[in-house]
């Protein structure tokens, strides 16, 4: 058997929104989030929750940013995030509060059944939990689940849960030792 991207169907897949507002989103995506024209997070915060994102106070958002699909977004009190991450969340995606997502850092909620012929489109969602730390280029795959202060370290693949304030490192991601956060 053999891959036959001509037989590919994801029509059962509905973003939550039709196709005029996603085609204006993805202009005024380009336009104010993925630029570097527009330091302002204050506005990119405006943008996002009028097009349907869920966003807390106290949120940074640097310049070169990509979220596919804001109305399925939500994001917690004092988030950073980093320039050039793309959030691709063609399922929900939920952030809770003081998160760091470092630069070109990828939330990617989708991916293709390779066992499948027709390369079938899966979705799963991703929750990264308080204190979550994902690295500068690390990537969070679709139905993970970062637990309470957990690491992602640069460039690492976290392709299943990472447990409460864990270190993870590698791809794809292990364990390596335990996060201690020291008082100020």
């Amino acid at each position: 058997m053999k891959t036959n991207l001509a037989s590919y169907d994801n029509r059962w897949y509905l973003p939550g929104a039709g196709w005029t507002k996603r085609i204006i989103w993805h202009y005024v995506n380009l336009i104010f989030l993925q630029s570097y024209w527009l330091p302002l997070s204050s506005l990119k915060i405006f943008i996002l929750k009028w097009f349907g994102a869920k966003i807390g106070k106290g949120v940074n958002i640097k310049p070169g940013v990509n979220i596919k699909y804001p109305w399925l977004l939500r994001i917690g009190d004092h988030v950073w995030i980093g320039e050039g991450v793309w959030i691709d969340n063609l399922a929900r995606v939920d952030i809770y509060d003081n998160v760091c997502l470092s630069q070109g850092a990828m939330l990617l909620t989708g991916n293709h059944n390779y066992k499948k012929s027709s390369f079938d489109l899966m979705v799963g969602e991703i929750v990264l939990e308080e204190g979550v730390w994902i690295g500068a280029r690390a990537v969070v795959c679709p139905g993970v689940r970062c637990e309470s202060h957990s690491v992602l370290g640069v460039c690492s693949v976290a392709s299943s849960n990472l447990e409460r304030y864990g270190i993870y490192n590698g791809n794809p991601a292990q364990k390596i030792r335990k996060r201690i956060i020291e008082s100020t």
